[in-house]
């Protein structure tokens, strides 16, 4: 045993030293070899130097990992699976909600429009009974009977606009006519000449009357295609609104308040039939306003108006160029007559 072990330290002596040896790989806590604590543990020399000589195969690059730490952080927005997948929780509760809400918007479209379609369809076969305000709906039949009325008015007046522009410009033609007549027939010159400056004054005449004919149309189009148009928008509002109350009023009359499942029934008619009432009355009184200031506005815009046409035409054909263009003057039209020709842009 003796020889054994002396032949062994005389191997060892002929090895490197651990510490010498580039090779090498120490692991572990600082100041504490693996050789050591094995050594520690047996008390003979023999073991002390076998557990010095052990090779350790552990790699030096490999990245410690602590596994109590989650890979992955966790937000407010995103919830880790059983799978392992990630979801957002607020987007998918937002996208409910979204799709909640138009679905219960379409629910209640479609419950509102069926109640109006039987009550329109009661009404008209005498079966049920409608909410009527005869002063208000006496108004507001007069006010379209206004509106065809001066629609009418409004279309002539754009049909003598045409034709009488139609002899403006022949008055014109043949003005020149009679001026180009007049330098090649000298015999006849002072009666061609006569004849132009006739038509020619008839022309400038003609286009003073047009431009009045033009503000006449001009401000009975508004008055009847903005003015009155917003007005009979906010009466068509309103009729709606009369026949939905009309459709939950009648509802709230056949509910039967003894059955006791029809408690909440009977609690969601009530409000719905209180909150069409607001709207019904809101609605008429706000056409009733509107209907008292388009009176007004109306009786305004075509007092002017009447009168400007009236002094306008009777000026013209009057053959009174002073007092046509005095009537344009007082309802601040701009003058435009065809014998004064625009100066070129070098002079403008």
């Amino acid at each position: 045993m003796t020889e054994r072990e002396r032949s062994i330290h005389e191997m060892l002596k002929d090895t490197p030293s651990m510490n010498d040896s580039c090779g090498a790989v120490h692991t572990g806590t600082e100041g504490v070899s693996l050789g050591g604590a094995i050594g520690g543990l047996s008390g003979s020399s023999s073991s002390h130097s076998i557990g010095a000589a052990i090779p350790l195969n552990t790699s030096s690059n490999l990245p410690l990992r602590n596994h109590s730490a989650p890979t992955t952080p966790m937000t407010a927005t995103t919830s880790q699976t059983g799978n392992g997948y990630l979801t957002s929780t607020d987007g998918s509760s937002s996208l409910i909600r979204t799709s909640a809400s138009k679905i219960d918007s379409i629910k209640n479209w479609s419950i509102s429009t069926y109640k109006c379609t039987r009550q329109i369809m009661l009404e008209k076969l005498g079966k049920s009974q409608r909410t009527v305000d005869s002063e208000l709906e006496a108004q507001i039949e007069q006010l379209r009977e206004t509106q065809r009325k001066y629609l009418s008015i409004l279309r002539l007046t754009r049909a003598f606009s045409s034709h009488f522009q139609h002899v403006v410009v022949t008055q014109q033609s043949l003005a020149d006519a009679f001026a180009d007549l007049a330098q090649k027939n000298p015999e006849l010159q002072k009666e061609f000449i006569c004849n132009s400056e006739t038509q020619r004054n008839l022309t400038k005449n003609g286009e003073l009357l047009l431009n009045a004919l033009n503000f006449f149309i001009s401000s009975v189009n508004t008055l009847c295609n903005k003015t009155i148009d917003d007005t009979l928008l906010t009466i068509r509002q309103y009729e709606t609104a009369r026949i939905e109350f009309d459709a939950y009023r009648m509802d709230l009359e056949n509910t039967k308040p003894e059955l006791t499942q029809a408690a909440s029934t009977l609690e969601e008619t009530q409000r719905s039939y209180a909150h069409h009432k607001d709207l019904y009355e809101k609605l008429r009184g706000d056409v009733a306003i509107k209907m008292q200031f388009l009176d007004e506005n109306r009786i305004k815009v075509m007092h002017k108006q009447l009168i400007l046409l009236h002094n306008a035409i009777a000026a013209y054909f009057s053959g009174n160029a002073m007092a046509l263009e005095s009537t344009l003057k007082q309802f601040n039209i701009k003058l435009k007559s065809p014998n004064n020709v625009s100066g070129s842009w070098l002079e403008q």
